[in-house]
């Protein structure tokens, strides 16, 4: 488990997760794919969640996002249980409080890449000087501010997804849900991705929880999470040297074995 635990005493936490079960199936035939989940995140971590194929990492994900609900257990997001929020309340939590970055984008094509990035905050009514302010200083900041004319054709794949993570970023959320988020890159652009969300997490900008099956991918959080089987079995955490901290994360999965590939 983390080695620096006794420090997060004082630390505000972003989410916290106490017995969480997820089981799918009618009465009888059911499976039970996360198992009694016990994690808490705390403001500006930056967790990685890996584990083989079906050990229920992206389950964990959609759960935490809100886009699923648990069997039995507690969520708690901004002092909230979310597993028993209205589906009002929920709306709100995703529009304030939750930034999401997905493997194929989600970017619209008939807008520019500038609307795409400030469209949660047009949708809330922000003023269109303040949204573009914004959105300009967050291109900036992931190497984009030369294309925020460009339509998402225009682009390549990692501009695509550094602009999606712009979109994720722009309302300052409490938290950011990355599924796979390099999974579509080639690896010149995925290393340029995660070298903006670190840098946006070391300067203390965003809270952000990963799921990824690339070691690689992962040595760039500060912490990693090793679920399999429906429970978490370890918890890594990285110390100065990213590269000890890749190596650390292989001998892991290579000791847990099963398929880690991209689902």
């Amino acid at each position: 488990m983390n080695e620096n635990n006794g420090g997060n005493l004082a630390r505000q936490k972003a989410a916290e997760i106490k017995n969480l079960i997820k089981t799918y199936g009618a009465k009888g035939f059911q499976a039970k794919v996360l198992k009694g989940i016990d994690l808490t995140i705390y403001k500006h971590d930056f967790i990685a969640i890996m584990g083989p194929s079906g050990s229920g990492k992206t389950t964990l994900l959609n759960i935490l996002s809100t886009i699923d609900k648990p069997t039995a257990g507690t969520v708690m997001l901004d002092g909230q249980d979310i597993t028993r929020a209205s589906n009002r309340e929920l709306s709100r939590l995703r529009r304030e409080k939750i930034g999401f970055i997905f493997q194929d984008y989600n970017l619209l094509d008939t807008m520019t890449l500038q609307d795409n990035i400030v469209l949660p905050l047009s949708l809330d009514g922000v003023s269109g000087k303040v949204c573009i302010e914004k959105a300009r200083e967050l291109a900036d900041m992931f190497g984009l501010k030369e294309h925020l004319n460009k339509y998402p054709y225009q682009l390549s794949g990692g501009q695509k997804q550094r602009g999606a993570a712009c979109r994720a970023l722009i309302t300052n959320p409490e938290l950011i849900f990355a599924d796979e988020p390099t999974g579509a890159l080639d690896s010149k652009a995925g290393r340029e991705l995660l070298e903006c969300l670190k840098m946006v997490n070391d300067g203390g900008k965003a809270t952000i929880l990963m799921v990824t099956h690339d070691p690689f991918c992962a040595s760039y959080a500060k912490d990693v999470c090793m679920l399999s089987d429906g429970v978490i079995t370890c918890r890594i955490s990285r110390g100065t040297d990213r590269k000890e901290f890749y190596d650390r994360i292989v001998d892991v999965q290579t000791s847990m074995g099963g398929d880690f590939s991209c689902q």
